[in-house]
């Protein structure tokens, strides 16, 4: 029996932190490109960390990796210490990096068999290329695969070796639809096989269909915290669009918020019965319709938007390479 079909249903048992991070810092010169951090991941979820270029959150990853050494702070995964923890570490995590560097000399049958005989267990390579939908490239060179295919290669080197925690950086990226649909579906059976996965990306519908929970990180500061409902339902606020017909001035609507784009009208509510009322009373008043009218809830990427407000000022003041 695979070590995935023996630690799987524990986790339904009990509630337990596989990582833990508190007061974590790291400092580049006089640059903090982590502040104060603290977070714990449960086993079992799909834990998200998002935030703009420079925010953070891939130096406080490649912490967690045991890749990048902290200045301060307390750092465990799985019960380890990743700064000195070193193989058995290694032997129990995976890893998907935005570039694997596969040697593309090697077909995808070797690429696997290499990268798995660095680990104790290791996944059958046919079983590996069904997960990532690649069943008929097994035998082909990495450099006769498309970028999307090499792709899926980066997500199967990641899970060959039975990992308890997966680290996911930007998994879909290059990925057509159907595609990253089938990754969405692989990493959702991890999940239920017990796998905690921790998700870098920049996709905020992925993200909100995948997470069980979400952090995030501006300027080195976790700012959000919780589950992707929790987030939205924090905004308070009802996003209302529609188009004017004719030539009403929009200078005479009578609420607050109002944000337009030539005829097109975006308002954020937070009593959106009121606004609505005030909205359509208006536009009896001056005869003019309100076309393709909607209101809804904030979305997550909205959520994130107006957090990480700002987050893009401290990636031009980072130095090269560092708070990603």
């Amino acid at each position: 029996m695979s070590p995935a079909e023996v630690r799987p249903k524990l986790n339904k048992l009990r509630h337990v932190s596989v990582i833990e991070v508190r007061n974590l810092v790291k400092r580049y010169g006089d640059l903090e490109a982590v502040r104060d951090l603290s977070l714990t991941v449960h086993e079992g979820e799909v834990f998200a960390l998002l935030g703009p270029n420079g925010a953070g959150k891939s130096t406080t990853v490649e912490i967690l990796e045991g890749h990048r050494q902290r200045s301060s702070g307390d750092v465990s995964v799985l019960g380890l210490d990743p700064g000195d923890a070193g193989r058995e570490l290694r032997d129990r995590i995976g890893i998907v990096l935005q570039s694997s560097g596969i040697e593309d000399e090697l077909s995808v049958r070797e690429a696997l068999e290499m990268y798995g005989s660095s680990y104790s267990s290791m996944r059958d390579p046919e079983e590996v290329v069904e997960l990532v939908g690649l069943t008929d490239k097994i035998d082909e060179r990495v450099m006769r695969l498309s970028g999307g295919q090499q792709r899926r290669i980066d997500l199967a080197l990641g899970i060959v070796g039975y990992p308890e925690v997966l680290f996911l950086d930007e998994p879909t990226t290059g990925f057509d639809p159907s595609a990253r649909r089938r990754s969405w579906e692989l990493i959702e059976g991890l999940r239920d096989l017990g796998t905690t996965i921790v998700l870098t990306t920049h996709y905020m519908d992925e993200a909100q269909h995948l997470a069980d929970r979400v952090g995030v990180i501006v300027r080195g500061e976790l700012v959000a915290l919780g589950t992707p409902a929790e987030l939205m339902d924090s905004a308070g606020e009802t996003v209302i669009t529609f188009d004017v017909s004719g030539s009403a001035d929009l200078s005479t609507l009578p609420v607050d918020g109002v944000i337009t784009d030539g005829r097109t009208v975006t308002i954020r509510s937070g009593e959106s019965t009121r606004t609505l009322h005030a909205l359509t009373s208006w536009a009896l008043d001056h005869d003019v319709e309100l076309l393709d009218l909607s209101a809804a809830r904030p979305s997550l990427e909205d959520v994130y938007l107006e957090l990480a407000d700002g987050g893009d000022d401290a990636a031009e003041n980072a130095p090269d390479g560092v708070g990603s």
